[in-house]
């Protein structure tokens, strides 16, 4: 019955925080197209609503961790679901994301990521996804940011291993900054795929940074290496074992 109820109050948040991101797109629209500002302005908006919803609706609680990055750096952060996204976004100052190309062509979602300088790639075409990503990368740090990408390029399951893409470590390389590794365990509560929400604490820890010039192999392993021990680590605190997953 309790899982039931869950349920329904999980499906009911979902409703709402799509309608709620349609009419903000709708109502600060014209505020984006005319100053970048404008688009910032919802989406950290629209990240602090979804934030406080699902702890009122479903339970789920956030935190974050570690030194929050505030200059020009590179995340390099363990994607488990929507909400991870949510609390990074809502954490550090100005964040622009590593995206699918499809999004572009999403009612609002691409609008507002053009607006806020998130960077598009087309997963079909690696050489050529990388090599463009880092030109358009450039050319968008003429504005301060935070730039994310998921170095997994994809969400990963709670406990699930995949493996760990270049793209990161070309972006560090070519741009020089410094490379800040985010780990999660939002999936356990927020999973990737179903309806389903669990009531718990999602927590994103910014850890160490790897500073620039660091070998692009052992730069990789060092991300790897942070990012999977620590994400492993919060998923057991809250009392999800991810080596039951293999």
């Amino acid at each position: 019955m309790a899982d039931a109820i869950q349920w329904i109050r999980s499906l009911i948040f979902m409703i709402v925080i799509y309608a709620w991101m349609l009419v903000l797109g709708i109502v600060f629209a014209p505020y984006a197209l005319f100053a970048k500002k404008g688009a910032l302005q919802a989406c950290k908006l629209y990240a602090r609503t979804t934030l406080w919803l699902a702890r009122w609706m479903v339970g789920i609680r956030f935190e974050v961790r570690g030194t929050v990055p505030v200059d020009e750096v590179v995340i390099g952060a363990k994607h488990q679901s929507f909400l991870d996204i949510m609390i990074i976004f809502h954490a550090v100052p100005h964040g622009k994301f590593i995206m699918k190309r499809e999004l572009l062509w999403t009612p609002m979602i691409g609008l507002y990521a053009r607006r806020l300088g998130c960077i598009p790639v087309n997963r079909g075409k690696k050489g050529v996804a990388v090599a463009k990503m880092v030109k358009d990368v450039a050319t968008e740090f003429a504005e301060p940011g935070q730039l994310v990408i998921y170095p997994q390029g994809t969400r990963v399951a709670p406990g699930a291993r995949k493996p760990y893409k270049v793209g990161a470590a070309v972006l560090y390389e070519g741009l020089g900054f410094a490379c800040v590794p985010a780990a999660t365990n939002a999936g356990v509560f927020w999973p990737r795929t179903g309806v389903m929400r669990k009531p718990g604490l999602a927590i994103v820890d910014f850890l160490d940074p790897i500073e620039p010039g660091v070998e692009r192999e052992a730069f990789l392993t060092r991300l790897e290496e942070a990012i999977e021990t620590r994400s492993d680590a919060l998923m057991r605190e809250v009392g999800f074992d991810p080596d039951g997953v293999h």
